[in-house]
């Protein structure tokens, strides 16, 4: 595992130089702990009902209608998402202003009351997500899993990145990355793995300041075309 600055090299001459870098970089930068503590909570239910809706279908169809998302689950307002009765579940799916998904809509229900229960543990879900510390964000994503519905795993993870939290999101690319580097011989699979990653990403953060999400996204633009290489062998 060589040191964060040698990959920055690295991923910057693939950018073409390090401004270059920067201003790609940019593009998704974390909000600090204090933003995320100031999301309310029916944002956080949105950007959890918006990753679940989005798995296994275009991004493009949710987004179109996404004001139909709104008006169908009333801003998704916690509390009223929670208390969905059966006729109201019955009706959105007869209703074409969204995706009439009978499995994801009871997610939005499961969702809202997660997001209760840590509203009453922390204050708000906000604050709960940004308490957490990043040095054991698989810890985080853990959560997500046991508690949340249908949020373990990459979708867990592009939640957190869609609310500011910083981040790992383990790509084809990333996970190419952390082969060459030698974390991992090949794509994690399971909590030590997971374990290993943290604590590589952990050192890197140390190392250059730069947080898990801007991590993640260096040791991508650092692979690239050997991602494919890296799937092939394993």
């Amino acid at each position: 595992m060589r040191a964060f600055r040698e990959i920055v090299a690295i991923a910057a001459d693939r950018r073409g130089g390090i401004e270059a870098l920067e201003d790609a970089l940019a593009t998704s930068r974390s909000r600090s702990p204090a933003e995320i503590a100031a999301t309310p909570d029916d944002r956080i239910l949105a950007a959890m009902t918006r990753l679940v809706f989005q798995a296994g279908f275009s991004w493009q169809v949710i987004d179109a209608k996404w004001g139909g998302f709104e008006a169908a689950f009333d801003g998704f307002d916690p509390v009223r998402c929670a208390a969905m009765s059966d006729d109201r579940f019955d009706a959105l799916l007869k209703d074409a202003s969204i995706v009439r998904n009978g499995a994801k809509i009871r997610s939005v229900v499961a969702n809202a009351s997660f997001i209760l229960d840590l509203a009453a543990e922390s204050g708000s879900a906000a604050r709960f997500f940004a308490g957490w510390p990043d040095n054991d964000y698989v810890g985080l994503l853990e959560v997500l899993k046991k508690r949340a519905s249908r949020l373990g795993g990459d979708a867990g993870a592009r939640f957190l990145r869609s609310i500011g939290k910083p981040g790992f999101i383990l790509t084809a690319d990333v996970v190419a990355a952390l082969v060459r580097e030698q974390v991992l011989s090949g794509p994690p699979g399971g909590r030590r793995d997971l374990a290993i990653v943290q604590d590589a990403f952990n050192r890197w953060s140390a190392e250059s300041g730069r947080d898990l999400t801007a991590i993640s996204r260096i040791l991508a633009m650092s692979a690239g075309k050997i991602a494919a290489e890296v799937a092939s062998r394993h």
